[in-house]
C-alpha cells in the first residue's frame, strides 16, 4: 500500500468520525482542508433513488449559483447572421456554424457550454455522439437551444451550473473555489441542493436524496446531513 503523504494524511485524520454535518459545518470542514498550492474547486456529489435507464426518471436541469463558480466559462455557440453578432457582443468565446461543426469533428473542444439557436440544430444534430457524452449538446430544456443567445452566454459566464444525473443516480458539479468565504460557498451548496430537490422527476419512488458529499478537487469528502440540506 502506498505511504501517505504528511497533507492527504492531515486531511483524512481532520474528517474521521465526521458525518452527516449541516452544510456550514461540511463547508467549513472541506475549506480548511483544501490545502493545494491551486485554488480547489469545491464539489458537491448526489447520490439519488433514480434509475436512469427509465425516461421518467431522469433528473437533469440548471441553477444559477448566486455567487458565481468562480470558474472562467468558454462558451461556444452555433448561430448565423445577426445571432452570431449577438453571441459575440455578449462574450461568447467561439461562435460558427458549419466551421465550428467541422472543428468539433476534428477534435477541437475548447469550450464547456455549447449553445444553439433552434435554426442550427439539424448542424448540432450530427455532433451527438461527440458533445453528448461530455454533456455538452444544447438542450431546450436547459435553455441553451434558444433564440435569445444573449442570455444564454450571459448566464452560462455568469455562474449557471448544468446538472444531469449519471449512470447510478449520481448528480454532481463544482460549487465555487475554495478561495470563497464559507458563508457564500454554503449559499451556493444550498441554492444546488434546491435545485435538484425542484427537479425530482414524476417516476422517483422511494428516497429521493439518498447521501451528499462535499470534497474539494484534491481533498477528502464529507457527507451532509440531507434532511438538513433539504429543509429550505
Amino acid at each position: 500500500m502506498a505511504k501517505l503523504g504528511k497533507r492527504t494524511r492531515a486531511a483524512r485524520e481532520a474528517v474521521a468520525g465526521k458525518e452527516n454535518l449541516s452544510v456550514e459545518e461540511a463547508v467549513k470542514l472541506v475549506k480548511a482542508n483544501a490545502t493545494a498550492k491551486f485554488d480547489e474547486t469545491i464539489e458537491i456529489a448526489m447520490n439519488l433513488g433514480v434509475d436512469t435507464r427509465h425516461a421518467d426518471q431522469m433528473v437533469r436541469g440548471v441553477v444559477g449559483l448566486p455567487n458565481g463558480t468562480g470558474k472562467d466559462m468558454r462558451v461556444a455557440v452555433f448561430a448565423r447572421g445577426a445571432k452570431a453578432d449577438e453571441a459575440k457582443e455578449a462574450g461568447a468565446d467561439i461562435v460558427g456554424a458549419e466551421d465550428l461543426m467541422e472543428s468539433i469533428q476534428a477534435g477541437n473542444i475548447d469550450f464547456d457550454r455549447c449553445i444553439a439557436t433552434p435554426d442550427m440544430m439539424p448542424i448540432v444534430g450530427r455532433l451527438g455522439k461527440i458533445l453528448g457524452p461530455r454533456n455538452l449538446m444544447p438542450n431546450p430544456k436547459v435553455g441553451t437551444v434558444t433564440m435569445d443567445v444573449k442570455a444564454a452566454v450571459e448566464a452560462a459566464k455568469g455562474g449557471e451550473v448544468q446538472f444531469k444525473a449519471e449512470k447510478g443516480g449520481v448528480v454532481h458539479a463544482g460549487v465555487g473555489k475554495a478561495s470563497f468565504d464559507e458563508a457564500k460557498l454554503a449559499e451556493n451548496v444550498r441554492a444546488f441542493i434546491s435545485a435538484v430537490a425542484k427537479a425530482k422527476p414524476s417516476g422517483a419512488k422511494g428516497t429521493y436524496m439518498k447521501k451528499i458529499a462535499l470534497s474539494s478537487t484534491m481533498g477528502p469528502g464529507v457527507t451532509v446531513d440531507v434532511a438538513e440540506a433539504a429543509s429550505e
